[in-house]
């Protein structure tokens, strides 16, 4: 391969502590998680061991308040810490994304008591989360869940299986959409479950595409009893609590997306800068150098998309919209760019040998979790034109 090293992403920090901490996660990323990456995904191996790391280094509750071992950061920050893990190896920047969906609906809308509990551990005490809202027969159509919980007492029996839970089967918790009341979104509560309660358990992590190394799971609840202190907001909220944690996942999957697109770009730049064709770099074609340009306005184009979003967010203003067209947009551009970093590398492209088959296959993923890229459409055509006519 060329020696030649990718060109550092220009990112605009407003702080000093900001550049300190992206700095931080470079080192980590290129010291800890990249050099492991293609060997261990193709082990599906779970890098736990990185994620305390990132708990020791204060980079597992980023976007949270300090008070409870959060790291007061804003969420444009947060976002290309994202981004920055996800090009080293999105098992990483996904399962922190993951993890920080999971503490949202304690962080966001717990009340003080479970806040002080639970938090510290969460945010930075080498907890790992998981969060369980799709079930077998309910992923685009979420409030269909048939999970149910049952009060009994000052405890709730939760009884039912959720699917395509990252980190299932290993999360130390789960955040956790059941039924306690009627039929629909308004019939939902959400609840904070330990990952070692009884009548708790997984099944086999799924045979995945891609990100082999992060297990996907379904899990299962078989009478799982949990206090009434633990459930987070109020009877019927957990819907809207899920969806506002939805809002902010999808900009988590949009920074780990344009992670992944710069990574197989600097893969792509790399082997056309060295491989030589006709008597000159292939790089010099401009077939090629048309194909880099695009990929690379694609990536510049989704950064500044899901930045946006982020600093809707950070002021307080509405950004659904906007989150949902960085989603879309990040993650087809991932997989664009993904596509096209094989095809400049040619048969090499399609080999193990070479990261640039890794990141296509990671890159399709993308596009359907947290809200397929059709559901994603719909969301902006509802702000846009108006709901459909029934």
């Amino acid at each position: 391969m060329s020696d030649r090293d990718p060109q550092p992403v220009e990112r605009q920090l407003a702080t000093e502590e900001a550049r300190d901490l992206l700095a931080l996660v470079r080192e980590i990323a290129q010291r800890e998680v990249a050099p492991k990456a293609a060997e261990e995904e193709d082990a599906g191996r779970f890098p736990r061991e990185v994620f305390t790391l990132l708990s020791e280094s204060g980079l597992l509750g980023l976007p949270y308040d300090a008070e409870h071992g959060g790291g007061d950061q804003p969420y444009e920050v947060y976002l290309q810490v994202l981004e920055e893990l996800a090009a080293a190896r999105l098992t990483v920047g996904l399962g922190v994304s993951v993890h920080t969906l999971a503490s949202y609906a304690l962080a966001a809308h717990g009340s003080k008591q479970q806040q002080v509990e639970h938090l510290p551990a969460m945010l930075g005490g080498g907890l790992l989360g998981a969060y369980c809202l799709s079930e077998p027969s309910s992923g685009s159509d979420a409030a269909s869940l048939r999970t149910k919980a049952v009060r009994d007492g000052d405890e709730w029996v939760i009884t039912g299986t959720k699917a395509w839970i990252t980190h299932g089967g290993i999360a130390d918790f789960y955040t956790v959409m059941a039924r306690t009341g009627e039929d629909g979104p308004r019939g939902i509560t959400a609840f904070l479950v330990p990952g070692d309660a009884e009548g708790l358990s997984a099944g086999v992590p799924e045979k995945k595409m891609g990100m082999k190394g992060s297990p996907t799971a379904q899990v299962h609840f078989d009478g799982v009893r949990v206090t009434d202190d633990r459930r987070i907001g109020e009877e019927g909220q957990g819907f809207a609590i899920a969806l506002a944690a939805l809002d902010s996942g999808r900009l988590g999957i949009a920074a780990c997306a344009i992670g992944v697109a710069q990574a197989a770009l600097d893969e792509a730049v790399a082997y056309a800068t060295q491989r030589r064709q006709f008597g000159r770099p292939i790089a010099d074609f401009q077939g090629l150098r048309f194909m880099i340009a695009d990929m690379a306005t694609q990536i510049e184009a989704g950064r500044a998309l899901y930045l946006s979003a982020a600093r809707l967010r950070d002021a307080g203003r509405p950004f659904a919209k906007q989150a949902a067209m960085a989603k879309l947009h990040c993650t087809d551009t991932a997989m664009r760019v993904t596509t096209d970093a094989v095809q400049i590398l040619g048969g090499y492209g399609y080999t193990a040998d070479f990261p640039a088959e890794r990141y296509l296959r990671e890159a399709k993923v993308l596009q359907i979790v947290e809200g397929t890229n059709q559901i994603q459409r719909m969301v902006i055509a509802r702000h846009v034109a108006g709901p459909e006519a029934r």
